[in-house]
C-alpha cells in the first residue's frame, strides 16, 4: 500500500505512531529515541507499507545517488536503530523484514490519526499528493490483509468484520475497543504459575496492575475506563487475583509473597472496608462456590471447598494436575478449570460435575501440544470463551454449549489473554499485551541504568566467557540461545525454537556452554552444545526436570538442581547433584536438601545455593565439604564476581528490587541497585541478567504494554 507524501502527518503502528511533522516516534504516548537518519528510513518504509522498497531507492531518496558515504553500511545502521526502537529483531521481524538483495519491507498493518472521515487512499493519483510515492501500484489483495489487520491494531472500535464473516457468511462485524488505557494490566506469568485473570461487578473491572516493578490490584470504569487502585494491607505486598463473588461485593485475592507454591487467602470488598485473610487456607488459586458464602479453592492438584472463615474444609475433587481459573456455569450445575501439567507445563480445559465428578477433558486432540486456558461462560450459559496459543499466537476463542470446533474471536496483532463475560448480554473481556525488553548495564559513574552498547539490546540473560572474549545470551524472541565475540561479531544461532532455553554458563575452557532448556511439552533437561553449534547432547536422559548447570573451574564436573515448586515440581524430593564428565556418573552432595539454583566459585572453593522458599543463600565449602548460612534474605539468580569474593543477587520480593553484593565468606551486603535507578518512562520492572566482565549489573528491563479490551458478541451473530 503506497501513501503518497504529505497526505498523512502521522501513522500509528500497533503501539507506536509517528509524527512525521515533527520527526518523532511515539509508544504508548512516550517518545522514543531515533535519531534523524533512521526515522527518515522508517517513515519511507511506513509511506509504502506492504511493499518491498529496495536499497537503491532508499539510497535515491535519502542518501542521493551521488553519495560518496559508505552506504550499505548507513543504511544497516538504520535498520538496526529502528528495530531497536521498536523491539524489532531480524530473526522475527514483527515491523520490518528484511528481504534478501531486494530491500525492506514494513510488514505491520498501519492506521492515520489525521483521518477524520475521509476514504483511505491507496494509490499515488489523488490529486493533492505533494510528490509521488516510491511505489505506485497497490496490490488489491495485499490491501484487502492490510485492512482487515489494521482494524486489529486500531484499540478503539476496531472492526473484526472480515474475519468474523469469513467463518459466519452475512453475520454482521464484531467491535473490538480498548477499555483501559494505563497500559501497565499485568499480564501475569504462565511459567511461573502466575496465570492473568480479571474480574467485574457489571460496571467496574478489577484487575492487577505493574508499578514500578510491584504489583497492585486496580479497578477500572468501564464506561470510560478511568483506573485507581484499591486499598490492601500492607501484608498483601504481591495480590494476585482470584474471582469475585457472585453479588459483585467480594474479590478473592492471594498474596504472592514468597517462591512456595500455596499462598495465603483474603477477601477484599469492592466497595471498601477492611480485608480479612482466611484462616487455615493455603491456595494457588480460588473462587466461590454458586451460593456465594463458601469458597472453592485449589491446593496441590485437589479441589477443596469451606466456608468463608475457612472452616469445615471438604475435599471437592482430586485432578491429575494443578487446577486454576475454576468457573462455574451460570446455573451452577458445571464446573470448567484449566489444568496445568505441572512437569511439562501444558495447559487444558476440564469439566466436571456440580458434585466434583465425571472430570473429563475438553477439546481432545484439538491443539498439540495443549495450551487452552483461562475459560468463562456467557452470563446464559450459552457461549463459553477461553484463551488458546492454536497456530502459535495467543488469540480468545469461543465455543457453544454444543462443545462444537472452535470459533476464533481475535487474530493478533496483540497477544490476548484471560477473557471474562460481562454480567448480562454476551460482552466479554480479555487483557492485550505487546511485550518488549532491553538489555540495559548499570553505570556505577551515573548511577543509573543504560542501553547495552548497539549489539546486544533484546536479550533476557547474558553470560560470558572465564577469559571474558565471548559471550552467550537468550534471545527475546523465541528463547534462543546465541553466542558471539563480546564486541558482537561471529555472531551464531546455536539453538532453534521450539527449543526454549533458560539459563546457560561457559565451560572454563570456552569451548562449550551447558544450558538448561526443553521442548514443547516435555521436562527442562540440561544440555551441552560446542561453542560453535556441534555436538548438542543431553547430559542425562531421565524423565525428570533438571535444572541450573554450573561448571567445576576444571571443566571436569557439572553441579546441578531442580526446579522450584514455583515452576511446577511439587512433589518429588530435591537436592544438589554431581556430574562427571569422565565416568558419567550422578552422586549427591550431603547435606544439600532442599537447596536448588547452584553456582560454583570461578576459583573452585565454594558452590553457593538457595533455599527452595529463596530466602536464605547457602554456601559450600568444597574442601571441607560443609555448609553454612551465608545470608538469610529474599533472593533469586545468584552470580559470582570474577575474583570469587562476592556473590550478586536479586531480591525480587523486595519492593526496591534491589540487586545486592553480599561478600564471602563473612557475609557482609551491600546494595548496588534498584528501580530507582531504571529512569525508563515506559518501564515496569526489571530482572537480573547477569554481570559484565567489569562486575557490573545487567538488567532485561520490561516494557510490557498490557490494556483491557472488550469485544461484543449479539445474540444474532454469536452462534455455533
Amino acid at each position: 500500500m503506497a501513501i503518497a507524501e504529505g497526505t498523512h502527518s502521522r501513522i500509528r503502528f500497533g503501539l507506536f505512531e509517528a509524527d512525521l511533522t515533527t520527526g518523532e516516534l511515539y509508544r504508548s504516548g512516550i517518545r522514543v529515541r531515533l535519531q534523524a537518519q533512521p526515522f527518515r528510513v522508517l517513515t519511507v518504509l511506513l509511506q509504502n507499507a506492504g511493499e518491498v522498497v529496495s536499497r537503491e531507492q532508499l539510497q535515491d531518496r535519502l542518501w542521493g545517488k551521488n553519495t560518496v558515504i559508505d552506504f550499505e553500511h548507513g543504511l544497516g545502521t538504520a535498520i538496526n536503530k529502528i528495530r531497536d526502537a521498536l523491539g524489532d529483531s531480524a530473526e522475527n521481524p514483527r515491523f520490518i523484514e528484511t528481504l534478501a538483495k531486494r530491500g525492506y519491507r514494513f510488514i505491520a498493518p498501519v492506521t492515520f490519526p489525521d483521518i477524520q472521515g475521509r476514504d483511505l487512499q491507496t494509490s499515488g493519483t489523488t490529486d493533492g499528493f505533494a510528490s509521488p510515492p516510491l511505489i505506485e501500484q497497490t496490490k488489491k489483495t495485499w490491501f484487502a490483509v492490510w485492512l482487515v489487520a489494521a482494524c486489529l491494531a486500531a484499540g478503539v472500535g476496531v472492526t473484526l468484520g472480515a474475519y468474523w464473516m469469513a467463518s459466519h457468511g452475512d453475520a454482521a462485524p464484531l467491535q473490538i475497543s480498548r477499555v483501559t488505557s494505563s497500559g501497565r494490566v499485568s499480564p501475569g506469568d504462565t511459567f511461573l504459575e502466575n496465570l492473568p485473570a480479571t474480574a467485574t461487578d457489571g460496571t467496574r473491572l478489577y484487575f492487577p496492575e505493574l508499578e514500578r516493578g510491584r504489583t497492585r490490584l486496580a479497578q477500572a470504569l468501564i464506561a470510560d475506563g478511568e483506573t485507581s487502585s484499591l486499598t490492601l494491607p500492607d501484608e498483601i505486598v504481591a495480590p494476585l487475583l482470584g474471582d469475585i463473588s457472585p453479588d459483585g461485593s467480594k474479590l478473592l485475592i492471594r498474596n504472592h509473597i514468597s517462591a512456595e507454591a500455596e499462598q495465603s487467602l483474603w477477601i477484599v470488598p469492592t466497595l471498601g472496608g477492611a480485608a480479612r485473610q482466611i484462616p487455615g487456607v493455603l491456595a494457588h488459586d480460588a473462587t466461590w462456590m454458586p451460593d456465594g458464602s463458601h469458597i472453592l479453592y485449589a491446593n496441590g492438584d485437589t479441589l477443596w471447598v469451606a466456608g468463608e472463615d475457612g472452616q469445615a474444609p471438604q475435599r471437592f475433587a482430586t485432578l491429575n494436575g494443578r487446577p486454576f481459573w475454576m468457573r462455574w456455569a451460570p446455573g451452577g450445575d458445571l464446573l470448567r478449570v484449566t489444568l496445568l501439567n505441572p512437569e511439562i507445563h501444558t495447559t487444558s480445559l476440564w469439566e466436571l460435575d456440580s458434585h466434583g465428578h465425571g472430570a473429563h477433558k475438553l477439546l481432545t486432540g484439538w491443539n498439540s501440544p495443549s495450551s487452552e486456558c483461562c475459560g468463562s461462560w456467557t452470563a446464559d450459559g450459552r457461549y463459553f470463551v477461553f484463551q488458546s496459543a492454536y497456530g502459535g499466537a495467543n488469540n480468545i476463542w469461543m465455543m457453544g454449549s454444543e462443545n462444537k470446533e472452535p470459533i476464533q474471536l481475535t487474530n493478533g496483532p496483540l497477544d490476548y489473554q484471560a477473557p471474562i463475560t460481562a454480567r448480562s448480554g454476551h460482552r466479554i473481556f480479555f487483557i492485550g499485551t505487546d511485550t518488549r525488553s532491553e538489555l540495559l548495564e548499570y553505570s556505577r559513574s551515573s548511577k543509573s541504568f543504560e542501553p547495552f552498547g548497539e549489539t546486544l539490546r533484546t536479550a533476557n540473560r547474558v553470560v560470558f566467557s572465564r577469559d571474558g572474549k565471548w559471550m552467550a545470551w537468550i534471545s527475546n524472541e523465541g528463547s534462543a540461545l546465541w553466542r558471539s565475540r563480546v564486541d558482537g561479531t561471529e555472531r551464531v544461532q546455536l539453538t532453534d525454537p521450539p527449543m526454549e532455553v533458560f539459563m546457560m554458563e561457559w565451560s572454563p575452557d570456552g569451548r562449550q556452554l551447558a544450558f538448561m532448556a526443553r521442548n514443547p511439552a516435555q521436562v527442562w533437561r540440561i544440555y551441552v552444545i560446542g561453542a560453535d553449534g556441534g555436538n548438542l547432547h543431553p547430559l542425562l536422559n531421565e524423565d525428570r526436570n533438571e535444572a541450573d548447570p554450573d561448571w567445576s573451574p576444571d571443566g571436569q564436573q557439572i553441579v546441578f538442581g531442580r526446579v522450584p515448586a514455583l515452576m511446577g515440581e511439587t512433589a518429588a524430593s530435591k537436592s544438589l547433584l554431581l556430574y562427571d564428565i569422565t565416568t558419567k556418573k550422578v552422586s549427591p552432595i550431603p547435606g544439600s536438601e532442599h537447596l536448588f539454583s547452584p553456582r560454583w566459585s570461578p576459583d573452585g572453593h565454594y558452590i553457593a545455593a538457595l533455599s527452595l522458599d529463596m530466602t536464605r543463600i547457602m554456601l559450600y565449602d568444597t574442601s571441607t565439604h560443609k555448609w553454612k548460612q551465608l545470608l538469610q534474605q529474599s533472593a533469586a539468580d545468584p552470580v559470582w564476581s570474577r575474583d570469587s569474593k562476592a556473590l550478586f543477587f536479586h531480591s525480587y520480593m523486595q519492593k526496591s528490587q534491589t540487586i545486592y553484593c553480599v561478600t564471602v565468606p563473612d557475609g557482609r551486603v551491600e546494595g548496588v541497585t534498584d528501580l530507582q535507578d531504571l529512569h525508563f518512562a515506559d518501564a515496569v520492572g526489571y530482572q537480573f541478567a547477569g554481570i559484565t566482565p567489569r562486575d557490573t549489573p545487567l538488567v532485561n528491563a520490561s516494557m510490557s504494554t498490557a490494556n483491557i479490551y472488550s469485544i461484543n458478541l449479539s445474540n444474532n451473530n454469536a452462534h455455533n
